[in-house]
């Protein structure tokens, strides 16, 4: 068996995108219920795990922080945003300008991860060959 670290960039990535599909989904359920009353935002919490994950020590290498953040279970984390505010009558807590563009942040986000992944196999192949 051979033991490598040639995939621990492509799992992290792997995790994010995931996590940005997660981060999609919910802001896409946030704009089919903007004008639903008492409804609450919702999001997903990646970026923060991601940061916990790597540490904070400036002595170890981004390659060691990554190898043990692959080897974590880095998940996106659904939640609701400002569950106690509301800036409408209602209840309802959604505002479409927001995520509209939360929602091209985030599709902007997935397309560079997944640029990313393609990016480290490409790079995988080259040392193949």
């Amino acid at each position: 068996m051979i033991n490598t670290n040639a995939f621990d960039y492509i799992n992290v990535l792997d995790k994010a995108a995931d996590a940005s599909w997660l981060r999609n989904e919910a802001i896409s359920n946030n704009i089919a219920n903007v004008a639903t009353p008492g409804y609450k935002r919702q999001d997903v919490a990646f970026e923060s795990e991601l940061k916990r994950a790597l540490g904070y020590n400036r002595y170890v290498t981004m390659d060691d922080k990554v190898a043990a953040a692959s080897s974590r279970r880095l998940e996106g984390k659904p939640y609701t945003d400002y569950a106690n505010y509301s800036y409408r009558l209602d209840g309802n807590n959604v505002d479409i300008e927001n995520e509209n563009v939360y929602l091209a942040e985030n599709q902007l986000k997935y397309q560079g991860l997944l640029a990313g992944i393609r990016q480290e196999f490409a790079n995988l192949k080259a040392v193949i060959k």
